[in-house]
Parts: structure tokens; C-alpha cells; sequence
């Protein structure tokens, strides 16, 4: 059992709830708790040589008995250096000003109090 699991009523307390397909329909939507947590998401299965897409652990999941479509989740592989699924720190949008970005913004209008440059 992981540290992030915890024993309640005897039982694995790391589930999933699956309540449909995804809009490609290669995967499922799910419900998933754990110990202070409560996230949705998807699940999709392992394609030999197909990159994890936005993955950041790979789980292997068995039905529990008498509960249609809650199953018990077992970490297999937690990807090194994986982003949360969800940031609650942000204090704004995103950044997405590259270097490029910023010159071609002054080309086209000009330098903050100065004129726009050209080449």
C-alpha cells in the first residue's frame, strides 16, 4: 500500500469511479479519491509504443466487488517530474510570452514608450 493510501473500514481507501467514455471513446471518464483528494479525469489503456499523453502516473485498476464501475487503484509507475493534475497556486493565466512572441510584438507595435523597431 503507498503512503498516499489509507485503510478505512479495512478497505483501500485510493478509488475510482467510472462514469463514461471520453469524447474519442479510447478511453473512460473517471472520479477518482484518495486521502484528501478529489480529482476528475481519464484513464486510457497502454498502446505499445504511443507516448503517455498529460500522464503523470500509470494505474492499473480492479473492480471492487458489489459497486458497478468503482474500482480499487494501484499506482504502477509514478512519472519522474510529472506536473499535478491540477495547480491551485496560480494567480493569473498563463505565461506564454516567448522570446519570439516579444519581438514580433515590438516589430509590430513598437516598444513600450519607444518607436517600433525594423529590420
Amino acid at each position: 500500500m503507498s503512503s498516499d493510501q489509507k485503510n478505512v473500514g479495512g478497505e483501500t481507501f485510493d478509488v475510482v469511479l467510472v462514469h463514461g467514455k471520453t469524447t474519442d471513446g479510447e478511453g473512460a471518464c473517471v472520479l477518482r479519491a484518495r486521502p484528501g483528494k478529489l480529482e476528475a479525469g481519464e484513464v486510457r489503456p497502454l498502446r505499445e509504443g504511443r507516448p503517455l499523453p498529460g500522464a503523470g502516473e500509470v494505474v492499473s485498476l480492479s473492480p471492487r466487488p458489489g459497486l458497478p464501475n468503482v474500482h480499487d487503484v494501484k499506482v504502477e509507475y509514478q512519472l519522474p517530474g510529472a506536473a499535478p493534475a491540477v495547480r491551485q497556486d496560480w494567480d493569473g493565466p498563463a505565461q506564454v510570452a516567448t522570446a519570439a512572441y516579444r519581438a514580433s510584438w515590438e516589430r509590430t507595435f513598437g516598444r513600450r514608450g519607444g518607436r517600433a523597431t525594423t529590420n
